[in-house]
C-alpha cells in the first residue's frame, strides 16, 4: 500500500510538474515575443498628432544643466491596444523658440518611434518613422527620460494615463519651478 502510495504520489507531482512548466511556457510565449511560436508584434496605425496646449505641460526631467526644458501634455497621453505609449513632447528654449514631436515608446522593447514634428503651427509627418533604442543616443535622452519618469513601469507599459501623470507629477521627478 505504502508503495502504491508513494508511486501514486510520485505520479501526482509528475503531472503538476507538466502542468507548472505547460502553464509557465504559455505565460512566456504570451510575454516573451522571442519565444519560437509566438505571434509577431503588428504596430496598429497610429492616430494623427494630437493638439496640445502648452498651459497643460507636465515637466519631464532630461538634463539639469541643459538649455531645453521638456514637457509633455496630458491630454496627448494614450495607451494603444499595441501597448505603445504616444504622447506629445514640447521642448522650449530659454529664448522661447519651441518644437514638440509626436512619439511612441514601447516599454516591452525599450523603444521609440518619431510619428511627425511641429514647427512653425503645423505637424509635419516623418517619412519612414522607425523604431529606436532608448539607450542608444547621446543625442536625443528625453524619450529615455520620460520612459524613465511614468511612461513606462519598468519594462512593463502603464496600466492607466492617469499612472503616468502621477508619476510625472510627483515631487521626486519633478525638477523645474511652475
Amino acid at each position: 500500500m505504502l508503495l502504491r502510495n508513494g508511486r501514486l504520489a510520485a505520479w501526482l507531482a509528475a503531472g503538476a510538474l507538466c502542468a507548472a512548466t505547460a502553464s509557465a511556457q504559455s505565460i512566456s510565449k504570451e510575454y516573451n515575443s522571442n519565444a519560437p511560436d509566438a505571434p509577431e508584434w503588428v504596430e496598429n496605425e497610429a492616430p494623427a498628432a494630437p493638439a496640445f496646449d502648452m498651459g497643460r505641460l507636465v515637466d519631464v526631467t532630461v538634463d539639469a544643466q541643459g538649455a531645453l526644458r521638456y514637457g509633455i501634455d496630458p491630454a496627448t497621453l494614450q495607451i494603444g491596444k499595441d501597448g505603445v505609449v504616444r504622447y506629445v513632447m514640447v521642448a522650449r528654449s530659454t529664448s522661447g523658440a519651441m518644437t514638440a514631436m509626436y512619439e511612441g515608446i514601447r516599454c516591452d522593447t525599450g523603444e521609440y518611434k518619431l510619428y511627425a514634428r511641429y514647427n512653425v503651427d503645423k505637424w509635419t509627418p516623418v517619412g519612414k518613422p522607425e523604431w529606436k533604442s532608448l539607450w542608444e543616443s547621446t543625442r536625443i535622452k528625453y524619450p529615455l527620460a520620460f520612459a524613465r519618469q511614468g511612461g513606462c513601469d519598468g519594462k512593463a507599459r502603464p496600466t492607466s494615463v492617469q499612472d503616468i501623470v502621477r508619476q510625472l507629477k510627483s515631487p521626486a521627478q519633478t525638477v523645474y519651478p511652475n
